[in-house]
């Protein structure tokens, strides 16, 4: 095998569509051409999401999933308003320190311990001992590969503290997660383009309800490029079909990020999510069958876009990466704290894992395995 297969969680795998959608030969971004390719991305974000409300908006910027980040702290955090951070590892927290740029009143409610999510009556008693302005949940912390349950804490967000805007970090679950924004009442959701979406990285992809649009445009934003308010009437020109501007779109970018979604919701987003699911049990099981310990404490909060596992007993974790790079494959380092020297992490998403390629997710395995034995 020539060329390493990148089984990370994100950048993944990409199909030969959408790198051909890559090579779109340069093209004005406020033509006919690149308009009606903009509009059919925004309305195709829509359906990942699964909303159909009019008075919500989604927003394609060109930026990391780290902006939408700042999109939240820029347009629907106040100095005066405090903001609870759903912890499950290295992502959330470096939410929260993203939000302590716009506020100094940043609470963090994590879990127990490393592999779990938090759970709900922690939650729920800090909601009930303070009053806060928005909340934040890591759908899939990629550190730790906790899938927190959006849908339960949302509902407990909205019997608790009604008033709290719902933000969700979906990078690494979008696409490959449930996630219903209008029937769950999520107020924002952000992610990036390189995940389970199946595009190159490069795009903020986020969403957001009218509540959270009608807080950004009363709340002047703290920021010039992640405002709002400025690329509020840009994103509704181009879905309604008419090119408008404020800073330049990575037009290539959007070309393939169009082709993703379309392989994205074919034939049905809930075919690529049970896929996905499919994919994850599979592979886990096939992990555990080694003897190789996962992190997360059970499959109920176990992500499917990726798997982590602790390093067996007498294996050297760089060594054991080593071998698994020279049978072919990528995967991840550890990264939290002080067990990033004790697992590793192998994104299963995309193309590689449900699409046309998915057999690579099984040489994938094979390749950990041959190393596993090389590494004893």
């Amino acid at each position: 095998m020539s060329r390493k297969l990148t089984f990370i969680p994100g950048p993944v795998e990409f199909s030969d569509a959408v790198l051909n959608a890559m090579s779109t030969p340069s093209q004005s971004h406020s033509s006919p051409e690149f308009t009606q390719v903009f509009q059919e991305a925004l309305k195709n974000t829509r359906k990942v999401f699964k909303s159909t409300d009019p008075e919500t908006q989604p927003f394609v910027l060109s930026g990391s999933g780290t902006l939408g980040w700042e999109l939240v702290g820029a347009n629907l955090v106040s100095r005066s308003e405090a903001v609870l951070v759903v912890s499950t590892g290295f992502f959330s927290e470096h939410f929260a320190e993203a939000l302590q740029v716009y506020t100094d009143n940043v609470d963090i409610v994590g879990a127990e311990v490393f592999g779990d999510a938090v759970k709900l009556p922690a939650i729920e008693a800090k909601l009930k001992a303070k009053s806060y302005g928005v909340i934040t949940v890591t759908q899939t912390d990629t550190s730790s590969g906790v899938l927190s349950n959006v849908k339960e804490i949302a509902a407990l967000v909205k019997k608790v503290s009604p008033n709290t805007l719902i933000v969700v970090d979906a990078v690494c679950a979008t696409a490959c997660e449930e996630l219903e924004f209008d029937a769950w009442g999520i107020d924002f959701v952000l992610t990036g383009s390189q995940k389970a979406l199946g595009c190159p990285s490069g795009l903020s992809i986020s969403y957001a309800s009218k509540r959270a649009l009608d807080k950004a445009l009363k709340h002047k934003p703290a920021s010039y490029y992640a405002s709002i308010p400025r690329w509020l009437p840009v994103m509704r020109a181009f879905e309604n079909g008419s090119p408008a501007y404020f800073a330049t779109p990575a037009v290539q970018l959007v070309h393939a990020y169009n082709v993703a979604l379309k392989e994205v919701l074919a034939p049905s987003l809930e075919e690529r999510i049970k896929a996905h699911a499919e994919a994850s049990t599979k592979f886990k099981n096939n992990l555990e069958s080694l003897g190789v310990k996962l992190v997360t404490v059970s499959r109920d909060v176990a992500a499917h876009g990726l798997t982590t596992a602790y390093y067996p007993d007498g294996v050297d974790g760089p060594t054991f990466l080593s071998k698994v790079r020279d049978n072919g494959f990528t995967l991840a380092t550890g990264i939290y704290k002080d067990y990033k020297d004790k697992y590793f992490r192998v994104g299963q998403m995309g193309v590689s894992a449900v699409g046309e390629r998915k057999q690579e997710l099984d040489q994938c395995f094979e390749a950990i395995a041959k190393a596993l034995r090389e590494s004893r």
